[in-house]
């Protein structure tokens, strides 16, 4: 029997191993599941860790070992496959978006579901709660080019000035945009430079230029959707 809080992913399509997907999760009725750093930063170390074929200890389990444990655990974990590499990332207050190469069959599935369940977890411990906390499966979007992996990369960094909720996106702590230009960050846990010729000064033109019109675009959606 599966417990309350253990999402058991399966898919309609499989994924593709070497293909790259725009990957993202809300949670129920768009409850709040990030509510402060403290959280935030779990997620971030979730999607860290977890990116590991070899990283089987529960969350809990590793943050409970002693500093000189824990970093034996990432010495050895670092030098196994990686079911997902890590292109970018933005956590909103109520969902993940992440963009995922898979690296192995069924990567991307396994390596959601360790994530989204450790963090359920967590969650629930943290606010006494019980009940799944995300909108059953993960939706996936198959990227088709370098172009559009360039373009989805830049739409997830922006969502929190969409969201207005920053006016810019390095003001936003929770993303890989500071890895993205340059700048010094604790949340450098993607992998990206092997598929994107990242140039700092210029991607964060590439993106600024783009405030507006994807604030407006958001606002489009918002009529349309109220309108049916």
């Amino acid at each position: 029997m599966v417990s309350y809080n253990i999402i058991i992913y399966m898919r309609k399509h499989l994924l593709a191993t070497g293909n790259y997907y725009h990957i993202f999760n809300r949670s129920i009725a768009n409850y709040v599941i990030f509510n402060g750093p403290d959280d935030y930063r779990r997620m971030i170390d979730t999607l860290d860790l977890y990116r590991f074929k070899d990283f089987s200890y529960s969350f809990s389990y590793f943050c409970d070992r002693s500093l000189f444990e824990q970093q034996a655990i990432i010495n050895r974990i670092n030098k196994s496959e990686k079911l997902v590499d890590i292109i970018s990332f933005c956590l909103m207050p109520t969902h993940p978006h992440l963009v995922l190469k898979q690296n192995c069959d069924k990567g991307i599935t396994q390596y959601i579901s360790k994530v989204l369940n450790s963090y359920s977890r967590y969650f629930n411990e943290k606010h006494k709660r019980k009940g799944p906390l995300w909108e059953g499966h993960f939706e996936s979007r198959l990227i088709r080019s370098d172009e559009l992996l360039l373009h989805t990369t830049r739409y997830a960094h922006l969502n929190p000035v969409t969201a207005k909720l920053v006016e810019r996106p390095e003001d936003w702590a929770y993303s890989s945009y500071h890895q993205y230009i340059g700048r010094d960050n604790s949340n450098e846990i993607c992998d990206f430079n092997s598929v994107l010729d990242i140039k700092p000064d210029l991607y964060k033109k590439f993106v600024n230029d783009r405030i507006s019109y994807q604030r407006e675009l958001s606002k489009i959606k918002k009529i349309i959707a109220g309108n049916y």
